[in-house]
């Protein structure tokens, strides 16, 4: 009897999670996709489902602290109880809607323009 432990195959670690989640077609450079325009005027996040991807991203314990706090605060004013994770990708979407909108004019540029 074999004592070797049998692993997935990479077929297997790297297949789809989910019905229909097949990676879209690349676009060439320059042209706009179909849907643009819809998906700017309906973008959310993704709210509270299993995510695929991962992102690093290293911040200081104040900022830290701050995500603690505004992410309490949420909890104890407004009854809502979100993780770190869901309050940071609500905070990139609304900065990415700003600098759709507002573009030169939006707070993210202005904040990446300071010294």
């Amino acid at each position: 009897m074999s004592r070797r432990v049998s692993l997935p195959a990479a077929d297997d670690l790297f297949r789809p999670t989910s019905a229909g989640a097949e990676a879209p077609a690349p676009q060439p450079e320059g042209e706009p996709r179909p849907d643009e325009g819809a998906k700017r005027a309906t973008r959310r996040t993704s709210g509270r489902v299993r995510h695929d991807e991962k992102m690093t991203v290293y911040i200081t314990s104040e900022e830290l602290l701050e995500i603690e706090h505004a992410r309490l605060t949420l909890r104890r004013t407004h009854g809502l109880a979100v993780d770190r994770g869901r309050l940071v990708r609500q905070a990139v979407a609304l900065a990415l809607a700003d600098l759709e909108e507002h573009g030169e004019d939006s707070q993210l540029v202005q904040r990446l323009r300071e010294p």
